[in-house]
């Protein structure tokens, strides 16, 4: 029979808000690049929006078309909310006449061989990625890796481990 999870009532007293108040988030965000068409862009990466191996906060996931924003990890929401949006304002600054598709369902596509693979330079690094990624195409297609998403990270603080494994 498996255990009952009990939540110990020391948890909710004020001294231990820190517990729980200390979680650090970060989200990963990815859409699509557009045509005025409402069409999957086959464009490079917007050289304005840096590289996509190295730049910290905009890259690409599985294809070229398909932007990747992740936000520094954080203590308040809020905060996160506004990185999200600097890094939308920005990267809607710099595409040229593509929007960014707010589906996580994919736009009109064409045809799967000719959705374009996320392309990371001649580094051992960014050939690991490329390479990597064409075998996704491979074995899963690359229309059903248009499908975007939201990662939602989050990290209880270190102290609340040891609060717990007290208890």
């Amino acid at each position: 029979m498996p255990s009952e999870c009990v939540i110990p009532p020391e948890l909710f007293d004020p001294l231990n808000a820190p517990l729980l108040t200390g979680i650090l988030r970060g989200v990963e965000r990815e859409a699509l690049r557009v045509d005025s068409q409402g069409k999957l862009a086959l464009t490079p990466h917007p050289k304005a929006l840096g590289s996509a191996l190295t730049h910290p906060r905009i890259t690409t996931d599985f294809s070229e078309s398909l932007l990747e924003f992740i936000t520094p990890p954080s203590h308040r929401v809020e905060e996160l909310f506004e990185q999200l949006s600097e890094l939308h304002q920005f990267t809607g600054k710099h595409l040229n006449n593509e929007i960014l598709w707010s589906s996580s369902m994919p736009c009109a596509l064409t045809a799967d061989e000719n959705i374009p693979v996320a392309g990371y330079g001649t580094s051992n690094n960014g050939l690991m990625k490329s390479v990597y990624r064409i075998g996704l195409g491979h074995h899963y297609g690359r229309t059903m890796q248009t499908v975007s998403a939201l990662h939602y990270n989050f990290s209880l603080p270190n102290a609340f481990w040891a609060f717990l494994s007290r208890h």
